[in-house]
This record gives structure tokens, C-alpha cells and sequence, in this order.
């Protein structure tokens, strides 16, 4: 094994140089180019603005160390994608249809305490991400949920019943979501799937809104939420 073939090869002082010189004129155009076009942080990076910091990455990584890589080409490139970025956005703002291609829409995960069903059909959600977000917001429970909209940048935006409204609904911790294994007359349990609060009699019931399989549901909350 070749250890300075590994760790040099043919690089010579020169070319060393000549790095330095192209990384620092390559993160000097990065930080301009995010400076220009404003950007927010990588969370909220919608689907568009994330084709737009990948496509700039790999514009600065090459002329950064390949010797017959000349910097204007990576300059004309960056350009033309800034072009492209300010003529997407003018598009986005005159006509919706481009708005909802580029940057998609927010979709309604949580309506009146419960789980929109066809986005559940359709696995535009997932119960383990949509659960995290909702203890980061200090929700225990999707009683306290009037609304919860999943925003096209991956954020996730909640509408919370007045104290004195809260309902019964399906728990979001993982020591609380845990199916029954026998039934406590006049208890309010939630389906484990949709988040359907009903007074069953047997554990082997199916959810009359999404029916679901049996032994599925879990002693649904009421608790006010705690801020």
C-alpha cells in the first residue's frame, strides 16, 4: 500500500495553491448567492428551494479541485441558476398552478380532533413523524387539536380547542398509545389509527369511521394542554 499515493498522488504546491485559491472563490459565491436570494433555514426548505441548494453544491464542489475546471464556467452556471430561481418565483407568484407544482400545497392531517382519513389512505403521513411533531408543540393528545396543517416547507402548524373545549382524543406518547387489552365500561377510547373516540364494548370492535382491525384502540385522553 501506497500511502503517499493515497494522500498525494501527483498534487503539486502549485496545485495546492490553486485549491485554496478556488475554495475560497467558490464559498465566497455560495455565501453571496444565499445572501441574494435570502433563503431560510435548511427545516424550512420547501421542495423547490432544496433543488436549488443541491444543484448549488454540486455547481461549487468541481471547480473547487478539478485542475481543468475553470472557475467562470461554474460563475456562468451559478448565474443561470439564479435566473432561473427569480423567473420560477416570478411564475409562482403570477400563476397558482406553477405555485402548486413547484412548491406543493399543505395538506389538513388533523380536523376536529381526529386524523383526516384519505391522507391516511393515500400514506402522505406518517403516525411516528406526525406524533413528534405534535409533543414538540406540547400536544398530548388529538382532543386538543382543532386543526393541524402539514405546511409545504415540513413544518407543522396547529390550531388548539380553548381549554374548556378540549375533547377526548387518541394519545401521542408512546406510554399512553398502547392498545387495551380489556375494556372498561362507560371509558372513552380512540382508534389507533384514525383517532375516532367511541364508547366500545369489546376490544375486537372495529372503528365505524375507518374500520380498522380489531384490537386497536387505546383509553383515549381528555387533559387540558399545559403551556
Amino acid at each position: 500500500m501506497d500511502w503517499a499515493s493515497i494522500f498525494i498522488h501527483d498534487t503539486t504546491w502549485v496545485f495546492a495553491i490553486e485549491i485554496l485559491i478556488r475554495v475560497v472563490v467558490m464559498f465566497t459565491l455560495i455565501i453571496s448567492f444565499l445572501r441574494f436570494t435570502g433563503k431560510r433555514g435548511v427545516r424550512q426548505l420547501s421542495i423547490f428551494e432544496l433543488t436549488i441548494i443541491l444543484s448549488l453544491g454540486s455547481i461549487a464542489g468541481d471547480p473547487m479541485f478539478t485542475e481543468d475546471l475553470p472557475i467562470i464556467q461554474a460563475v456562468l452556471i451559478m448565474s443561470t441558476v439564479i435566473l432561473l430561481y427569480r423567473l420560477c418565483t416570478w411564475a409562482m407568484m403570477k400563476f397558482n398552478p406553477v405555485e402548486n407544482f413547484l412548491e406543493g400545497k399543505s395538506l389538513y392531517i388533523v380536523e376536529d380532533g381526529v386524523l383526516v382519513l384519505d391522507k391516511i389512505k393515500k400514506g402522505k403521513m406518517s403516525h411516528d413523524e406526525f406524533f413528534a411533531e405534535m409533543r414538540q408543540q406540547g400536544v398530548e393528545h388529538l382532543g386538543q387539536v382543532r386543526t393541524g396543517l402539514l405546511e409545504t416547507d415540513g413544518n407543522f402548524s396547529i390550531l388548539l380547542y380553548q381549554p374548556e373545549k378540549t375533547r377526548y382524543g387518541m394519545p401521542l406518547f408512546p406510554k399512553e398509545y398502547q392498545a387495551v387489552e380489556q375494556i372498561e365500561a362507560g371509558t372513552s377510547y380512540a382508534c389507533m389509527h384514525c383517532g375516532h373516540v367511541d364508547h366500545i364494548t369489546d376490544e375486537n370492535q372495529l372503528c365505524e369511521r375507518c374500520e380498522n382491525s380489531s384490537k386497536n384502540w387505546a383509553k383515549a385522553l381528555n387533559c387540558e394542554i399545559v403551556r
